[in-house]
C-alpha cells in the first residue's frame, strides 16, 4: 500500500519552488546548489529529492507552474462575454496581478529557461506560445487594422507583453501609478493611443 501524503505536502512543495526561484534569480542557476535550496527551506536534501529528482527538474517545475498559472489567468480574463476592449484591459490587469510577488520567477524565466534540455524548453515554450496566442486573439478582435493587415498582429501582441513584462523593473508600489492603473494605461495605449492612456492615468489618480 502506498504511503499517504503528508497533510503539508503541497505547502512544502510550494515553499521549495518559491525558494528555488528566489535563489536562481539572486545567484543564477549554476551557482545555486540543492544544498542552498534545502537550507533556505529548512529541510534536508533528502526531503528536497523526495519532491524533485534533481535541480534541473526543479527549475522546470518552477517555470512550468508559473506559465500554467499565467495561461489560466489569461484565459479567464479573455472571456468572450466581454467586448474586445474590455478583454484587453482585463487581460492586462490580470497579468500584472499575477506578476505580483513573482519577480524572481519572471527573472528565472528570462535567464534560465534556455539552460534546460531542448525537449523541456519546448514544453515551456509551448505554454508561452499559448499565453501569447490568447492575447493575440484579443488584439485581432479589437482592431480592424490588424484584421486587414495581419503583419501587425505579432508586433502589436508582443508590444503588449513588452509593456507588462518589464513593469517589475521600474514600478514601485508606493509610486504615483498603481499596478492596476498602469495595466489600464497600457491597454488604453494600445486601443486608443496616448489620449486614451492619459485618460486612464487621470482616472487612476482620481481613484487613489
Amino acid at each position: 500500500m502506498a504511503r499517504p501524503r503528508a497533510a503539508d505536502h503541497e505547502d512544502k512543495r510550494q515553499l521549495i519552488l518559491d525558494q528555488a526561484a528566489r535563489l536562481f534569480a539572486a545567484h543564477g542557476y549554476d551557482r545555486t546548489s540543492t544544498a542552498m535550496i534545502a537550507e533556505a527551506c529548512g529541510v534536508s536534501k533528502a526531503l528536497l529529492y523526495h519532491y524533485h529528482a534533481d535541480k534541473q527538474e526543479l527549475l522546470f517545475d518552477v517555470l512550468a507552474q508559473h506559465l500554467q498559472h499565467l495561461l489560466v489567468v489569461v484565459r479567464g480574463a479573455a472571456d468572450e462575454r466581454f467586448t474586445p476592449r474590455e478583454r484587453l484591459e482585463n487581460v492586462a490587469v490580470a497579468l500584472l496581478e499575477a506578476y505580483r510577488d513573482a519577480d524572481a520567477v519572471h527573472q528565472v524565466q528570462i535567464g534560465c529557461l534556455g539552460l534546460l534540455p531542448p525537449e523541456r524548453q519546448e514544453n515551456l515554450r509551448t505554454l508561452e506560445r499559448a499565453i501569447v496566442g490568447e492575447v493575440a486573439v484579443v488584439i485581432e478582435d479589437l482592431s480592424p487594422e490588424v484584421r486587414r493587415d495581419r503583419r501587425l498582429l505579432k508586433p502589436a501582441t508582443m508590444s503588449v507583453f513588452a509593456m507588462l513584462n518589464w513593469h517589475y523593473f521600474w514600478h514601485r508600489e508606493d509610486g504615483p501609478v498603481s499596478r492596476a492603473g498602469y495595466a489600464r494605461m497600457a491597454a488604453a495605449l494600445v486601443a486608443e493611443g496616448l489620449p486614451g492612456a492619459a485618460a486612464a492615468l487621470r482616472e487612476d489618480a482620481a481613484a487613489g
